[in-house]
């Protein structure tokens, strides 16, 4: 769609691909390796982006389980919860305070914060990682609320055959949709700007009409 992109991972390999990927068609990306807790990464991210001109939008999309894989409350290391909340929330938020100023300056400035069913239903084993992004969702909702010339969004994308969900339950072999299949629903936000709030993918997704 020409967006322009500043993308970033902890593994420059992975996001070399990526960046690889998307580039052309009147797109300029620029691919930032690091690690999103850094408060440094996070700065050189808002300064790509404002040497491309601004900031329109905001993807919180790191993630971390706390354990690997997933562990009852019980045996859940304190410091996998403190990682957890650390990625998930705290860098979440850092990025968005030090974007904020481009954000507001923009006509269509918007955040989205990728969330999880396991934020509101209670899945065994996924406790410290439902809690984290329980609390993004939090952020996400008082943020629209505190910002309302922007929109903000937290997603529930739903299932995926991710590297995140291999990680978090390596023995599950059922199989799961591929994360493209979301791609309408975030589009569907950019493309309607409903008010801010949390919404689920498959919500977000039209019904396939029958027979195609």
């Amino acid at each position: 769609r020409g967006w322009d992109l500043v993308l970033d991972a902890r593994g420059a390999g992975p996001l070399k691909e990526a960046a690889e990927a998307v580039a052309g068609h009147g797109t300029r990306v620029t691919a930032v390796p690091g690690d999103v807790t850094d408060a440094g990464h996070r700065a050189a991210l808002v300064a790509a982006a404002r040497r491309l001109g601004g900031v329109d939008l905001v993807v919180s999309n790191a993630s971390a389980l706390g354990a690997e894989p997933l562990v009852r409350l019980a045996e859940l290391p304190v410091e996998g919860l403190r990682r957890a909340l650390e990625v998930n929330v705290v860098a979440a938020l850092g990025l968005v305070r030090e974007a904020l100023p481009l954000l507001r300056e923009s006509a269509a400035g918007a955040v989205v914060a990728v969330s999880s069913d396991a934020a509101v239903e209670a899945y065994g084993t996924w406790g410290g990682y439902g809690a984290s992004k329980a609390a993004l969702d939090q952020l996400a909702a008082v943020l629209g609320r505190e910002e309302p010339g922007l929109r903000v969004w937290a997603v529930d994308p739903g299932d995926m055959a991710t590297d995140l969900y291999a990680a978090a339950v390596p023995d599950d072999g059922d199989a799961r949709p591929e994360p493209a299949c979301v791609v309408p629903a975030f589009l569907r936000l950019l493309d309607e700007r409903p008010a801010s709030g949390r919404y689920t993918a498959t919500a977000l997704t039209p019904a396939p009409v029958e027979g195609r």
